[in-house]
């Protein structure tokens, strides 16, 4: 599938110079001219990259809230903002949202694809990593002594072998997924499919689509999730995310037992279990009036409710010793010597759950370091929370960006090149960056090489 990047800016000029250096590049493009415009095109489908220029015709900075809404949906996506209207305080604020690189108009072409294809290449090194995560995944177990864990995997026992729908709830990175599929291993289903459909990430216009599939004119049939899944287990992952419309059809599958496809004329019967998992708060969500209650209930026949990583502390040396032996080994490594009991993982609050314990420890991995200390060392930098007190205060910025730009990038990569003792190609792995373009970007900026 090709790379699509989506252009939003209100000057068409600048808009079709970017769209032309994009497609020249071999590239697909989407474009927006105004803040609904990109708003729509966003909603309808997430871009691989965006482009966005700051101020729209909305108001000011309304740029800034399109990156927001971008990396609330996925913040994977990288996003290279824009602007005629530099500031170093639109610059920190644009950095500390998420933006992936900031340039001024008018801008270098080659600068721009240049940074255009490294974030292809971002993008295209995080999704390599899902996939190798998605291999992983299959022969993953659930860890813990946890009361919480405990009682999961006693209700996985009862319930597996029934027929009742499941709603998991449980935050981002908890293992909700590895539940589900925890449960499919030991129903009467295990011989059948196990299909997964993401609704945070399914297009708007798609959900229908890709569930409930379509007759084309041609007669040819493009099977949805329901049929993709029959005898066999669906898992609707985020279905808070899924459109009330849509929640009405699905309400209607689950009474009737069948459906039609997109544009067919003949009943579907049903035979799949549903399990549904949501990373909010799902009363929360009916009462705002953004999930039905009706569905809920029918969905919600068992409920299992999975802790974050912060309140079961006692899981967290398991999860390492776990993590540790099962890396080591897809990597080919010996196995790594890290202090399941260290401070710092006890004590960090991991917002990222035990998705980011895992990538924590593939980190360690891929660097491969040599001592207890150096292992402490790595744990210790990838858990320290930023302090927000350290950065300039928006107030007393009075230098030009491109200085403020240069003077961030000196810090931040001399701290990098401390971290891991003057090493050039740990240091790239760990920030994202090319051995040799690190060694340009030292060059330019005046940082001596550690010895």
């Amino acid at each position: 599938m090709s790379t699509e990047i989506l252009i939003i800016d209100d000057n068409s000029d600048i808009r079709n110079i970017i769209n032309d250096l994009i497609i020249d590049a071999g590239f697909n493009t989407r474009l927006a001219a105004n803040y609904n415009q990109a708003l729509n095109e966003i909603d309808k489908k997430l871009p691989d990259v965006a482009i966005i220029d700051v101020k729209l015709d909305k108001g000011d900075n309304d740029g800034l809230e399109l990156l927001s809404h971008i990396k609330a949906k996925d913040k994977n996506i990288p996003v290279i903002i824009i602007t005629g209207h530099a500031n170093v305080e639109m610059a920190i604020k644009a950095l500390k949202t998420g933006a992936f690189e900031f340039i001024e108009k008018p801008f270098n072409q080659e600068r721009l694809l240049n940074f255009i294809n490294r974030a292809i290449e971002n993008i295209n090194l995080k999704n390599k990593n899902k996939e190798f995560e998605d291999k992983l995944f299959s022969s993953y177990d659930l860890i813990g002594d946890s009361v919480n864990i405990q009682t999961i995997k006693d209700q996985i026992n009862k319930i597996s072998i029934s027929e009742s729908r499941i709603f998991i709830n449980g935050p981002t990175g908890s293992g909700k997924e590895l539940i589900a599929r925890k449960i499919y291993k030991k129903s009467k289903r295990q011989k059948g499919p196990f299909i997964v459909l993401n609704g945070a990430l399914l297009d708007i216009e798609k959900y229908e689509l890709e569930l409930f599939g379509e007759e084309k004119d041609n007669g040819s049939i493009l099977y949805g999730a329901l049929e993709k899944a029959t005898r066999g287990i669906l898992l609707i992952d985020e279905i808070s995310e899924i459109p009330l419309e849509t929640q009405s059809k699905i309400l209607r599958v689950l009474t009737d037992q069948k459906f039609k496809r997109i544009n067919g004329s003949h009943d579907i019967n049903v035979d799949v279990r549903i399990i549904c998992s949501s990373s909010k708060d799902i009363k929360n969500e009916i009462e705002l009036g953004n999930f039905r209650e009706d569905l809920y209930h029918r969905l919600n026949v068992f409920e299992i409710n999975i802790e974050p990583l912060k309140k079961r502390i006692s899981d967290i040396p398991h999860l390492v010793k776990y993590f540790t032996e099962k890396i080591s080994s897809s990597y080919n490594l010996k196995k790594l010597n890290i202090d399941a009991n260290n401070k710092y993982l006890l004590q960090y609050d991991w917002p990222g759950n035990v998705r980011e314990l895992r990538n924590l420890i593939d980190r360690i991995a891929i660097l491969s370091p040599e001592s207890e200390d150096k292992i402490s060392n790595i744990i210790k930098e990838s858990l320290k929370t930023p302090d927000i007190k350290s950065l300039p205060s928006e107030n007393s910025l009075s230098v030009p960006l491109k200085e403020a730009r240069e003077n961030f990038e000196k810090e931040y990569l001399t701290t990098q090149l401390k971290k891991f003792n003057g090493n050039i190609s740990r240091t790239a792995i760990f920030i994202g960056m090319e051995r040799s373009a690190l060694h340009r970007k030292l060059k330019n900026l005046g940082i001596k090489e550690l010895n």
